[in-house]
Formats: structure tokens, sequence, C-alpha cells
């Protein structure tokens, strides 16, 4: 009886009309695109999700062997996921904010000032550039747009303070259910890709390689110029040298500048407290050493697992970094690793005889 059924529903489905078909297609492109509209906000929050998952598999994996219950599983990998990345990039942040208050604290300190006044005495030419600035600027009009900007950024910095909390649950939330349920999460993904079970499989093997290579040896790479960056601190007596290292090795992340966004502004602290030999060899040893070393670690450690040229992977960093902002670090080459996979999938299928498709 139930066989019955399913044959007439199969016959009518291929009876419908062409108008239903069209109707049914349209619909869902609608909807899909509504769907996408819903989950944008929590966009970087499900790629979070879905990189931690990825990346934390093998010692999940580990985990899972020991703690057979799936739910308490999961609920001690996402205690120890908050632990170790979480309440370290709070804590990170937190010192962050301390310390270029103090900065900011020690640029007003009379020495600081003698200074920078010294510097610009020396050079008249700024010092008239600067002097016809200051008289250009009506200090009430000044005084009046600072404290409307101010007022405005409060507003927008609350409200981002917000969303990032928002997110952040989002992520552990999705990540919990990502730990526990990552086999039925793979089944329906398989199910919704319209490619053979071996072209699929190697697809999200590409993909899985990806996210490991860029996470993972972004992060080793982070981790060698942040030991070199905290030597050269450390050498040079710079104050809080574990922070700045650790800071660094966050920056340098972002592959090409993101490890001079740490060292740049230190060399200039130095330079401007009086230490210009300090601040020379920092930028030395910070240009030389720290900011290309991954040039030579990046094709060693990635270049073999992404499949691609050095040069292209760096491409698809940046120009992910320029359109989804720090997700592009990932989304970048696994956007580009999907596109070459579709494109290796479609000239095996070309290369196949007409008996073979």
């Amino acid at each position: 009886m139930q066989e019955g059924r399913e044959v007439r529903k199969d016959r009518d489905d291929r009876e419908a009309p062409p108008w239903r078909q069209i109707t049914l297609f349209l619909l869902t492109i609608v909807i899909l695109i509504l769907c996408a509209f819903i989950l944008q906000p929590f966009f970087t929050a499900i790629v979070g999700a879905i990189v931690l998952a990825v990346v934390t598999e093998v010692p999940y994996n580990w985990l899972s062997a020991r703690i057979p219950n799936r739910t308490l599983c999961a609920t001690v990998a996402l205690i120890l996921v908050v632990l170790a990345v979480i309440v370290p990039g709070f804590f990170l942040m937190q010192e962050l904010s301390e310390h270029a208050l103090k900065a900011i604290v020690s640029l007003r300190n009379p020495n600081a000032q003698n200074l920078i006044t010294d510097y610009i005495g020396n050079h008249p030419a700024l010092a008239n550039h600067i002097e016809a600035f200051s008289a250009s600027i009506d200090v009430n009009t000044a005084a009046r747009t600072t404290a409307t900007y101010v007022g405005g950024k409060a507003a927008v910095i609350l409200t981002n303070s917000i969303h990032f909390i928002t997110e952040l649950v989002v992520m552990l939330f999705l990540l919990f259910f990502l730990f526990r349920d990552r086999q039925i999460a793979l089944v329906g993904l398989r199910s919704l890709i319209p490619l053979r079970e071996d072209e699929t499989a190697e697809l999200l093997n590409r993909v899985d390689d990806t996210i490991y290579a860029t996470f993972l040896g972004r992060l080793a790479i982070a981790l060698v110029q942040g030991v070199l960056a905290g030597l050269a601190f450390w050498v040079l007596g710079v104050p809080g040298v574990l922070l700045w290292a650790t800071t660094l090795t966050a920056f340098a992340m972002i592959p090409a500048f993101g490890a001079f966004l740490v060292w740049g502004p230190i060399a200039t602290y130095l330079g401007l407290n009086g230490h210009w030999g300090k601040a020379a060899l920092l930028v030395i040893w910070g240009g030389l050493i720290v900011s290309t070393i991954d040039n030579i670690l990046y094709p060693i450690l990635i270049g073999g697992h992404l499949r691609s040229h050095t040069a292209i992977i760096l491409i698809t960093i940046l120009g992910g970094i320029a359109v989804f902002g720090p997700l592009g670090i990932i989304l970048g080459p696994v956007i580009f690793s999907i596109a070459a996979s579709l494109l290796d999938i479609w000239q095996a299928r070309i290369n196949q005889t007409p008996s073979q498709i």
C-alpha cells in the first residue's frame, strides 16, 4: 500500500505542468534569499563556529573516545574552548586598553612634551605648518564638533559591544551543536551538495585542508613572529614584553603587515622617549626578520596543503579581508579552494568519455 502511494506520488511529480515546477523553483529561491537575510547578522558567528569545529576536530575526537555521552562531551569541549580562547582574548583586550591609557598619560609628562617641543623647534617648516593649522581652527566650533563626534561614537561603541556579545553567544551556541551533532550536520550537508559521492568527499576534504592550513598554519607562523618580536622587546627593555609579544602574535594572523601594526608603534614610542638607537634596531629587526619570516615559512607550512602558489594564497587572504573583514583570513582561501575544486570536477567530467559519464 505504501509503495503504491509512493509510485503515484512520483508519477504525479513527473506529470506536473511546467508552470508548477517553475513556481516551486522560484519560491525556493525567494525563501533561500530570505533565509540568507535572516542569517546575515550572524554570519561572523556561524563562520567562527564552523572554523573552531574544524580545527578542533582531532582533540574533540580524542575527547569523545573517553566521554561516550555526546552532550557531556560537547559541554566539556565547549568549556575548554572558552578557557583556551575566549577568556585569554578578554584579558588581552583589557591589558591592551590599560597600556594604551598609560601610553597616553606618559605622552603628557614633561619629558615627553619637552622632547616633542625640541623636535618641532629643530624643524622650522614643521613648526610653521602646525602654527598655520592651529590658527585656522575655531576653538568653539572644534569643541562642539568633538563633543558631537564623541557622543555619536559612544553610541556606536555601545551598539557594537552588544552586537559582539550577541555574536559570541550565538557562536558558542552553534559550536556546542556542531560538537555534539557534527555527523548529522555532515550528512545533511552532503545531501545538499549536487555532486557525486566521490566528488563531494573530495570537495569537503579540500575545504577541511584549507581551513586547517590557513588557520593552524598562520597561527604557527604568528607564534614564531611573536617569539622573535618578544626576544627583541626583551633585549631592548620594552615594558610588558609578554603582553606585546602576545598582541603581535594575534595581529600577525593578518599576513604581510599585521606584525608591523604592533612593532611599528612600539618603535615610535621608543623614539619619542629618546631611545632612537633602540627604535632603529627594532625597525631593522622588525622589518627584516619579524615581518618577512612568514614569506619563508608560509610556503613550507601551508603552500603544500592548499595546492596553490604562495602569491595566489596571499592575494586570496588579503582580498578576503577586504571583502569580509578579519573573517577573510579564512573565507578568502576557502572560497578560492572551493572554486578550484569545482573547476577540477568540471575538467574531470569533460575529460571523461561519454560512456563513463
